[in-house]
């Protein structure tokens, strides 16, 4: 890696203390002639930020009031500030929060706590200070506060509000000690991802505004620079100007060379989930096989790079194979970024079947387990599954993730949503992919359904007499109000939820059932999304060593760094968990970086 230069004045009194103690620091500095000031005032900031997404801006936003100096860099145009942040749904998780009190939820941080860690499963050294899992459980217990506590408080006190009707996700619908929520804790914001991103962007361009941050745009890292063990700035790539709108692949064409001085560095660039090759090579065994296709959930400049360039610079990268992707996952017919899929957030009603007509036993119902399910279609020979609905479902159970895929929602709409959700006909969203979408088959009988299911894939491998057994088996335990069908079970238990009978579950009713019609079947891809794992870091966010031991000048916070401590979820999420992870550990880093200029 690249050293500062000596001859410039670009040695802090800090690093060389942190370095050689208080004598050869003294020495050293006399030797550049350089006080503290000058030291200071040789850095280009106080602290530099690689990465614009959320964390990236929350972290500049705290350090803002803190009154430091910021470098804020990205290798996208301004069009793209706010990464992914801007394309999510918004959803964020509380616990006992007043919309969940107002709905008759009965939540604590004790029953959120049990839910958090056996979702998680961690068992990779929680006691041992070199575990992979020991400071991401620790990072559990203290997000599980901030989300029980102070996190809708200083949310709200920001402007930022929710819908009334909480959701229902991940609901794992196994034993008491297995994955998922117990009670819904999805609460989705009014304004969606850019109405979570807005109130920081706002705080960061005051910064901008007051001079206390610079944004350069079109700057990709290509190493950290160390000195005496410190990290003292970046060094990098410029890229040629783009005028590439927000999400759509931008050149990397590259036009000059930059080196920019900090005592600290925060590193904010996000995960993997665009990077199949990186996705594929850390794909973890417990899943099979990677799948040969798959369609992606976050725009190309989602690569990981800052995850090797940390690694190279003796940042420890830990759960490399926990990553979360979706099996719900609809091609978009219209896509923004390379292979866009659009992911499909399902109440419990459709039926789900593998890509041979077979019904996936438990946990392969919609809303129930991501990666049981993904665990079920990885042990069916093929990367690809089945929905079959019908219209009425479809009508009100389906919501697709996406700020551009809930206008309503997103322009801060509340009766709209409202009224798209409480009435009976289709979102124009959802009618748009059953018009143009190329994973949809609808038929008006199941004869016709299953001749275009064969013909989608161009495969036989849909049998028409089994898919319709299968089916009618389903519909007969419709008839009273006993079931052995825990699908069935499920819906039941949806309905009763107050929320979910309001505006997410349809009434129960036979699948077949000619006045609930047309059929429709969707073929169901996996959606690459979430990175699991990533830097590992202490409370403060400080990125550790392959020692235990923070690497002096080095934060990291979002997703690059698992969304804290280098996996804070463990295996898997309990879903409106990745916004609020930025928002927590860039909030974290910020403040500790802050207190560490001081």
């Amino acid at each position: 890696m690249t050293s500062p230069q000596t001859g410039g004045n670009s040695v802090s009194r800090r690093h060389l203390l942190a370095a050689g103690g208080g004598v050869a620091a003294g020495s050293a500095l006399s030797m550049l002639g350089l006080g503290e000031a000058a030291a200071a005032q040789a850095a280009d900031a106080d602290v530099i930020v690689v990465g614009g997404g959320l964390a990236g801006l929350v972290a500049t936003s705290e350090l803002v009031a803190a009154g430091r100096r910021v470098l804020l860099l990205d290798q996208e145009p301004e069009a793209s500030l706010g990464g992914q942040a801007f394309w999510s749904l918004g959803g964020l998780f509380f616990i006992n929060s007043q919309e969940q009190r107002t709905a008759g939820i009965k939540d604590s941080i004790e029953l959120a706590r049990g839910d958090w860690f056996n979702t998680a499963g961690f068992d990779r050294g929680v006691n041992d200070p070199l575990g992979e899992d020991y400071w991401a459980s620790r990072w559990a217990e203290a997000y599980l506060q901030f989300a029980a506590g102070e996190k809708r408080a200083w949310l709200s006190g920001l402007g930022v509000s929710w819908v009334p009707i909480v959701g229902w996700a991940e609901r794992g619908g196994q034993m008491a000690d297995g994955p998922g929520n117990s009670v819904p804790r999805f609460h989705l914001t009014l304004g969606t991802g850019p109405g979570v991103m807005e109130p920081f962007e706002k705080l960061v361009r005051d910064g901008v505004a007051k001079g206390k941050v610079t944004f350069r745009f079109r700057h990709q890292v290509d190493g950290l620079i160390m000195s005496n063990g410190a990290v003292t700035g970046v060094h990098g790539s410029v890229l040629a100007p783009s005028s590439a709108a927000r999400g759509t692949p931008s050149s990397r064409t590259k036009v000059g060379d930059f080196e920019l001085s900090a005592p600290m560095v925060i590193v904010t660039s996000g995960g993997i989930g665009a990077n199949h090759d990186l996705v594929r090579r850390n794909w973890p065994a417990r899943l099979g096989r990677p799948p040969a296709r798959l369609i992606t959930g976050v725009p190309a400049h989602v690569d990981g790079r800052m995850l090797a360039i940390s690694e190279t610079a003796g940042a420890r990268l830990v759960n490399r194979d926990r990553m979360w992707h979706y099996t719900e996952g609809m091609t978009n017919h219209s896509p923004i970024w390379p292979g866009h899929g659009i992911r499909v957030l399902a109440a419990p009603s459709s039926l789900w079947f593998d890509a041979k007509g077979r019904r996936f036993a438990n946990p392969g119902v919609p809303s129930y387990d991501t990666l049981g399910t993904l665990e079920l279609i990885g042990r069916s020979g093929y990367d690809y599954s089945w929905f079959v609905l019908n219209k009425k479902i479809i009508d009100k159970e389906f919501v697709l993730s996406g700020s551009e895929q809930n206008p309503e929602l997103t322009r801060k709409d509340i009766l709209g949503y409202l009224a798209s959700r409480l009435f009976n006909s289709t979102p124009p969203p959802v009618k748009a992919f059953m018009d143009n979408g190329e994973d949809f088959v609808i038929a008006n009988s199941l004869p016709g359904l299953v001749a275009g299911m064969n013909r989608l894939t161009g495969t036989n491998l849909i049998n028409l007499d089994d898919l319709r057994r299968q089916i009618t088996l389903r519909d007969q335990q419709v008839d009273n109000p006993f079931t052995k069908d825990t699908q069935i079970m499920g819906i039941r238990n949806s309905l009763a939820y107050s929320g979910d009978s309001l505006a997410r579950t349809t009434p129960l009713h036979k699948i077949l059932d000619p006045s609930a019609g047309p059929l429709i079947a969707i073929r169901m891809n996996i959606l690459t999304r979430k990175t699991l794992g990533g830097l590992q870091t202490d409370l403060s966010g400080r990125v550790l060593g392959p020692t235990g031991q923070p690497i002096p000048g080095l934060y990291a916070a979002g997703e690059v760094a698992g969304f804290g401590g280098g996996g804070v979820h463990g295996y898997r999420a309990l879903e409106g968990t990745f916004l609020g992870g930025c928002l927590f550990s860039g909030r974290q880093a910020g403040r500790a970086a802050a207190r560490e200029s001081a």
